[in-house]
């Protein structure tokens, strides 16, 4: 695993460029690289030619004296650096072998090399693994720029002034200089509803994210984006329930023994849910040695999941370590907010920090649960709201009727006017409308008229365009399907890369494996949710290797104690950002709303912990990236947010 960084532009190909030129953009690449060094402590690897540069920072996993990149193919025209790992690359060689390639190294990161050289483009739907990855093709003088099929590996890239830039985080982009820091007004918005911006843009007007399953080619000057994956239930799951229980228990073990190839130690991520639960079970069953797995807990016990976590560890007889997360765990919050890049406000990326923190003493890969709630139905959101249900039986105009005659005498913000919100809704935008903090109306009412005639608060439509494109699939498939390509990649996946990658160590999330996303996609919904019990299927598979406790026990989720902390001794913390007089200037919200929002979250009227802390880490992110001189903006993780 590592960090890349590099750039293409159409200079090339006309003859050799000057020294001073190529010396030039290799100090570029240089600084591209230098700004994720947390990616890859171990080395630097750079490779500069007329028309392209590709950098990478190393944190070495596999081969560790002979995988240096960049890595190129036998005849040096195919040039690659590569951010993941490749599960199936000894397959891959010896196929490649058999077909005439010859390898120099033993490194995951050549198989994709000569794959490209085997397969072209074709060669990314081969790769089992998580990656981002950049391809040169120097005969064709085509720049490639390939993301894993979940999005567990980011990149990001821009275009301008006939050249393209690109690189694991954006914090290289603003290294370059490559881009400024308007904000796309478009993506705030995105993020005032979802806590976090969208899969395909990002908080800044001209940096797009390259999503899952697709690549970018690049040639000439001009850039096409293309999907080389998606979702598919080709030959639907026909054989019985215990049958497909059988055999995802088999294709989970699979998938964990692959990713448990390294040549550095490794150990688990473990919450005590099923999903870590899982993982660290089939990790022990594959083992000769105890797990090293690693916890962590809050002094607030309704968030506190230790006990069930210890359970899991004595029970495979792991290596386990544990951390206690208190209020003044926010002590990071500045250099949190720094290696995100963008406003990220899931504030369960508080105990990924301090996990990651802790495991790196002790090891440099993860294995996580991450991934099972959206292939197997693992939220509560996919169950049917029995009261909501009631209405349901009633004509869609009836119930906006019901909704219609309530709503105005309901004060802002009240649970009922949320519940009619739904009730008055089609099933596809109840569910959207269950994911969002700060409802359509309520941005409206927030922001300012500038920010209002701007645009149209309609973040909620990219999701409502998604669920169209599964209406064939039931209900709670479609929610898992859009939960699969938006919260999982756009959320969860982003928080465990910038959390874990901030303490040098890899996160690899064997749910996510090619082979299990693609089981899950042949189970009907009808095995994943069933009488009421979400993950049904996923369960009944680990019941001969977990205990019952684990396996029956409520979903608690992976939440922070917020609202506790702020009522506690951090309740200045919202007062004093949002009030000051910096956070006004900026123009976005209406004063009077945000001053209410404070005002009864501090008398105790209303309970608005989570919109609150969204507000804040916007200020704070605002105030780093944006407000920041130039060169403090596109090196965050200077020495000023060190604490």
């Amino acid at each position: 695993m590592c960090g890349i960084a590099g750039f293409a532009d159409t200079s090339g190909g006309a003859g050799d460029q000057p020294t001073p030129r190529l010396e030039a953009e290799f100090s570029l690449v240089h600084r591209m690289c230098e700004v994720i060094r947390h990616r890859g402590p171990d080395d630097e690897g750079i490779h500069v030619e007329p028309g392209v540069g590709l950098g990478m920072r190393r944190l070495s996993i596999i081969d560790l004296a002979g995988g240096r990149q960049p890595i190129h193919n036998e005849a040096r025209t195919i040039w690659i650096v590569f951010n993941g790992e490749i599960y199936n690359y000894r397959e891959l060689r010896r196929a490649l072998e058999a077909r005439g390639h010859q390898f120099a190294t033993a490194s995951d990161t050549e198989s994709i090399v000569h794959a490209y050289e085997e397969w072209g483009e074709d060669a990314f739907r081969r790769l089992r693994g998580m990656f981002g990855v950049a391809i040169w093709d120097r005969p064709r003088r085509t720049l490639l720029l390939a993301r894993d099929r979940a999005g567990i590996k980011p990149l990001h890239y821009t275009e301008r002034g006939g050249r393209l830039y690109f690189g694991s985080e954006i914090k290289s982009l603003l290294a370059a200089g490559a881009v400024d820091t308007r904000i796309d007004l478009a993506a705030l918005d995105h993020y005032l509803a979802f806590l976090y911006t969208p899969q395909d843009s990002s908080i800044f007007e001209h940096v797009r994210k390259l999503p899952p399953g697709h690549y970018l080619r690049w040639q000439d000057g001009r850039s096409e984006l293309r999907q080389y994956w998606h979702v598919s239930a080709e030959e639907p799951f026909s054989g019985s329930e215990a049958d497909a229980a059988a055999q995802l228990r088999d294709v989970l073990a699979d998938a964990v023994r692959s990713h448990m190839v390294s040549d550095v130690p490794l150990g688990a991520f473990l919450s005590g849910g099923v999903d870590s639960s899982a993982v660290v079970g089939m990790m022990a069953q594959a083992s000769p040695r105890p797990v090293k797995t690693f916890s962590i807990g809050f002094d607030e016990p309704s968030f506190d999941e230790l006990e069930h976590a210890r359970t899991v560890a004595n029970h495979f007889g792991s290596d386990h370590h544990e951390f206690v997360v208190r209020p003044d765990g926010l002590a990071i919050l500045e250099r949190l907010i720094a290696h995100f890049d963008e406003p990220f406000a899931d504030s369960s990326a508080i105990p990924t920090w301090y996990v990651s923190e802790m495991a790196r003493r002790h090891v440099t890969v993860v294995l996580s649960g991450d991934g099972g709630d959206e292939l197997f139905g693992g939220y509560d959101r996919y169950l049917p709201h029995p009261r909501v249900a009631q209405f349901d039986r009633l004509p869609l105009p009836g119930r906006h009727a019901v909704a219609a005659l309530v709503w105005p005498h309901l004060p802002h913000g009240a649970r009922g006017k949320n519940f009619l919100r739904h009730v008055a809704s089609d099933p596809n935008r109840r569910f959207v409308d269950s994911m969002v903090f700060f409802q359509q109306d309520e941005r409206l009412a927030m922001y300012s008229g500038d920010l209002r005639r701007a645009l149209r608060a309609e973040a909620e439509r990219a999701l409502d365009r998604r669920f169209d494109r599964f209406d064939a699939l039931p209900l709670a498939s479609r929610m898992m399907r859009v939960d699969f390509e938006t919260y999982l990649p756009e959320d969860v996946l982003t928080k465990v890369d910038r959390m874990s990658m901030a303490h040098s160590i890899e996160s690899r999330v064997p749910i996510l494996d090619n082979a299990v996303i693609d089981f899950a996609a042949t189970l009907p919904a009808s095995f994943k949710i069933k009488d009421g019990r979400r993950k049904h299927i996923f369960k009944e598979a680990l019941r001969p290797l977990l205990p019952a406790g684990i396996l029956d026990r409520r979903k608690q989720g992976f939440g922070v104690p917020l609202g506790v902390w702020f009522r506690g001794g951090l309740t200045d913390l919202f007062s004093d950002v949002l009030g000051s007089a910096r956070t006004r200037q900026r123009g976005y919200f209406e004063p009077a709303f945000i001053d209410r929002l404070v005002r009864e979250h501090l008398s105790g009227a209303r309970d608005h912990t989570l919109r609150l802390w969204q507000l804040v880490v916007l200020e704070l992110w605002h105030r780093a990236y944006v407000d920041a001189p130039a060169d403090a903006a596109a090196s965050p993780l200077s020495a000023r947010h060190a604490r």
